[in-house]
């Protein structure tokens, strides 16, 4: 895969981790414009529904992070169309999204 970083595979880590930690149907994982890293899973409590992509990136942001390498998601499911278009209206097209299926392969992969 062209858009694939070595790094990408500590990305992969984080993710599955962060889904395995509390049993989420999925978790993601980032590494922003200076290398740091981020990962969490998707939340659910009560009214409140939010992707991991969505607090992954959240969690960025309140770091002060500027921009996204790429982004990892550990899932059953393909990026949601809303997730994507976080991605894209926080760092701006070309960032590399990666999904892990469940049984850990790469699913798919493609820029915003």
């Amino acid at each position: 895969m062209s858009n694939w970083n070595p790094e990408d595979d500590k990305l992969v880590t984080l993710a599955k981790g962060a889904r395995s930690r509390v049993q989420s149907v999925s978790g993601a994982a980032l590494r922003d414009e200076t290398g740091r890293t981020y990962a969490s899973a998707q939340v659910s409590v009560g009214h409140l529904n939010l992707s991991a992509v969505e607090v992954v990136v959240a969690q960025a942001v309140a770091s002060g992070s500027t921009g996204i390498e790429a982004v990892v998601l550990c899932s059953g499911s393909e990026f949601s169309t809303s997730d994507i278009a976080l991605v894209k209206e926080f760092a701006g097209s070309g960032v590399p999204l990666h999904r892990i299926a469940d049984a850990g392969e790469l699913a798919d992969s493609f820029l915003t």
